[in-house]
C-alpha cells in the first residue's frame, strides 16, 4: 500500500444514503479474487444505464468532479460484507471516504485496503456536500498523523484505530507490520530459548 499522510485534494460528492456494498460493486462481479479491475465497475449500475451507455446524471460521469475523496450520505458500506467494494472504491482511484456513519465491516475493509474513512457530524457533512456540489474545485485538507479533516466550511477532528493509523502512514498492511517487526520478533524468540 501507498504511504499515507498528508492529502490535498478535490472531492466528488455523492449524497445517497443508505449505500450498500452491492450498489458500490454488484454482486455479478465478484467472480474473480484478483483485486485488479474492479475500478472499472465501482458503482456500475450508476454510471451506466441498462443498454450500457453512460448515465451522463451520474457524478462520476460529471466532468466538473474529480479527485481522490468520496463525500457520501449517510451510512455508507452497509449491506453484505464484501471486501471487493473496498476493492472497486481503490481500483477507482479513492483514497477516502467521507460520511457521517460506516458500516463497521466496510470501515474494516476499506483501512485494510488503503482507504481511510473519515466520519463527522450529520450536520458538518450536509454543509459540505453542498460546498462542494456548488464549488467542485473545492480543496480538501486530510491530516492523518494529527487526524483533522481541513475544509473551507471548518475543520473536524477524526476518529481512527491507532494500528490502522500506524498502517496507513507507514504504507503497511498487516503482513507488512508484521515484518516490520522482525528484529523484535527474532529478540523475543531468543529470549525463550
Amino acid at each position: 500500500m501507498e504511504k499515507f499522510v498528508k492529502l490535498i485534494d478535490t472531492a466528488i460528492p455523492l449524497p445517497t444514503e443508505n449505500i450498500d456494498t452491492d450498489q458500490i460493486i454488484p454482486a455479478r462481479f465478484l467472480k474473480s479474487t484478483d483485486k485488479n479491475g474492479f475500478g472499472d465497475n465501482v458503482f456500475r449500475d450508476w454510471r451506466y444505464k441498462k443498454d450500457g451507455s453512460i448515465n451522463e446524471d451520474f457524478v462520476l460521469n460529471n466532468t466538473n468532479y474529480s479527485g481522490s475523496i468520496l463525500i457520501a450520505g449517510d451510512n455508507f458500506g452497509c449491506g453484505s460484507s464484501r471486501e471487493h467494494a473496498a476493492w472497486a472504491l481503490a481500483g477507482y482511484g479513492f483514497k477516502v471516504v467521507i460520511s457521517s456513519f460506516f458500516a463497521d465491516i466496510f470501515k474494516g475493509n476499506a483501512l485494510n485496503n488503503g482507504i481511510l474513512p473519515i466520519q463527522v457530524p450529520k450536520d458538518f457533512l450536509a454543509q459540505l456536500l453542498k460546498k462542494v456540489t456548488d464549488v467542485p474545485d473545492t480543496a480538501i485538507i486530510i491530516d492523518l498523523e494529527n487526524q483533522v479533516l481541513k475544509t473551507p466550511i471548518g475543520n473536524v477532528d477524526f476518529e481512527i484505530n491507532s494500528y490502522k493509523k500506524l498502517c496507513l502512514l507507514n504504507g503497511y498492511d498487516d503482513i507488512d507490520f508484521l515484518i516490520s517487526k522482525q528484529n523484535e520478533i527474532k529478540a523475543f524468540e531468543a529470549k525463550m530459548v
